[in-house]
């Protein structure tokens, strides 16, 4: 049922798709010779129209060579831009192609060009209007599904939960099956055993099979695919890998081989170009803006105590590398020579009086602009700890060496979320796990416009 629905929404899409493909031909066409007239003469309308039917012909084999048209109930509106341009691209080789084969008398080089773009945009456009469409019908239950979870515990609640969030799945989680001995689920149902699935799929009409056991029942796998083998449904499994992982896992699939990625760097190639540029240019901004705010923070540090204006600090960032952390100097110049590498407490005697004001209001680390600008540091990140600091946790903290796979951060998810200064370790590693596993440019942005409104002022900061 569900490869049929998948099928008629594919048909769906390649049919707007081929509407949207045909008004922006012929719109190319009008803007082209009818705001800029060309000197050469306006070919004939009947030459345009003769090509539609090859550049439709095109199209269909574009699309469906860049993958349009894989559709599953379980994909959210697709982040397809990306895809809808490698499809656009390559018709629009093809067409330039053919029409220099064919040499065809309509091939205005600036009219397809404007063929490319209009059909691109219109065509990501009507596509996310038509998932938006779908999305409101499937959660008033049109396309209905019902959904059996195997696993009771711990995964099969996640899974539950999940399918009553994105209602836009169109899914209704009916219950789950599992042995009586095991942990029962406390929002659903117990329909039955493992043994006894084939008999629940078909008593409640059953669409949809989740296995979603932790990873130390996964040698029951061959006898639930058994108890699976007899009924006509799909079946997914859900992986139980971010419980030790601690980082979104990826799938990847190589000559019909699945991989699931359980790590890797997420700023590699241009996403790490892209951040690179964001750090060069909202850092050199920011330390044009903030230089008065900095040179006056100087000048009162320089004339309150005595000592350097700066404090290089050894820092662990990218790779497990130390780099030198710049900050104003906040405490005695003398501050660790009896106690050693230790947290900032409140009441701290080490620290001056301005200082401890700088260090409220986060002035103190205004200089760490200049770590962004050299590369040891970005905008934002995972804050960077001393390498005393970093071995203790390694060895307390499952999954805190990963957050060296990324760039330290002058600020982070963590600190605009409260876990900041003598706060919850592991909170805050969970909060740099989620940034890496869920990176992008905008969520960069999001931290830093959070910043801007909670971030420079908290309690903890001493």
């Amino acid at each position: 049922m569900y490869r049929r629905h998948g099928n008629k929404l594919g048909l769906v899409f390649l049919a707007g798709d081929l509407v949207v493909t045909t008004v922006a031909w012929f719109l190319a066409y009008w803007t082209r010779f009818g705001l800029f007239p060309s000197p050469d003469g306006i070919p004939d309308l009947h030459l345009v129209v003769g090509a539609l039917p090859l550049v439709l012909v095109l199209a269909t084999v574009s699309y469906r060579l860049a993958g349009l048209y894989e559709i599953h109930r379980l994909r959210e509106m697709p982040r397809e831009l990306g895809v809808v341009f490698k499809a656009g691209g390559l018709l629009f080789v093809l067409v330039i192609t053919t029409a220099f084969y064919r040499r065809d008398l309509y091939e205005s080089r600036t009219a397809l060009a404007l063929f490319f773009a209009l059909n691109a945009l219109g065509i990501a456009a009507a596509r996310r209007l038509v998932w938006r469409v779908l999305r409101y019908f499937r959660g008033r239950g049109l396309n209905h599904g019902r959904a059996l979870i195997v696993g009771g515990g711990r995964m099969g609640e996640l899974v539950a939960r999940t399918i009553e969030k994105n209602n836009w799945t169109g899914l209704e989680a009916v219950g789950f099956v599992d042995e009586p001995s095991r942990r029962e689920s406390r929002i659903l149902p117990r329909l039955g055993t493992i043994e006894e699935i084939a008999e629940v799929a078909t008593e409640h009409e059953i669409d949809h099979v989740f296995v979603a056991l932790p990873l130390s029942r996964y040698s029951e796998l061959p006898q639930i695919y058994q108890a699976l083998s007899d009924i006509l449904v799909e079946v997914q499994l859900v992986p139980d890998v971010p419980g030790f992982t601690g980082i979104k896992p990826r799938l990847m699939e190589v000559d019909g081989v699945p991989f699931v990625n359980l790590r890797q760097n997420p700023h590699r190639g241009w996403p790490c170009l892209a951040k690179r540029a964001m750090d060069l240019a909202l850092g050199s901004a920011a330390l044009l803006l903030l230089s008065p705010v900095m040179l006056l923070l100087a000048l009162a540090v320089k004339l309150t105590s005595p000592g350097p204006v700066f404090y290089r600090q050894g820092r662990t960032g990218l790779a497990g590398r130390q780099f030198g952390m710049l900050k104003f100097r906040s405490m005695r110049v003398d501050a660790e020579t009896r106690t050693g590498p230790v947290w900032a407490q409140p009441g701290d005697d080490r620290c001056t009086p301005l200082g401890r004001f700088m260090r409220r209001w986060s002035l103190d680390e205004l200089p760490q602009l200049f770590n962004v600008m050299t590369g040891d540091m970005s905008l934002v990140g995972p804050r960077p700890e001393r390498a005393v600091f970093v071995e203790k946790f390694r060895r307390q903290i499952p999954g805190y060496a990963q957050r060296h796979q990324v760039k330290a951060g002058i600020t982070g998810w963590a600190q605009v979320h409260g876990w900041r200064g003598n706060t919850s370790l592991r909170h805050r590693v969970q909060c740099d796990l989620y940034y890496i596993s869920h990176w992008s440019i905008w969520l960069d942005l999001q931290i830093l416009l959070m910043t801007f409104r909670y971030g420079w002022r908290h309690k903890n900061a001493y």
